[in-house]
């Protein structure tokens, strides 16, 4: 189980900055991030707690596929701008 509140989840998904293409009562339709994009949501969501990939996969859910997490969290290691912990939490460096 994730060890994010349901407000920490909630907070965190409304600081996700994507282009809105149309916006109403009913429906926010917005764009998906690229892959640097996505990179650097990710990095901002581990700057502020370390979590594991289903955590960032529960705020990200509906923006982004957990394959593209991965791979994004992926790139992140291999460029050094983040590291895994001991416990499997990704943390921004």
């Amino acid at each position: 189980m994730a060890n994010l509140t349901q407000d920490e989840i909630e907070e965190l998904a409304r600081r996700v900055r994507l282009k809105i293409l149309h916006e109403d009562e009913e429906v926010v339709l917005m764009t998906a991030p690229n892959e640097e994009q996505l990179e650097s949501i990710i990095k901002e969501l581990i700057s502020y707690k370390p979590m594991n990939l289903r955590e960032i996969h529960i705020i990200l859910s509906g923006i982004a596929s957990e394959d593209k997490i991965r791979r994004a969290l992926n790139s992140l290691l291999d460029r050094g701008e983040a590291y895994i912990t001991s416990d499997g939490r990704y943390v921004s460096t």
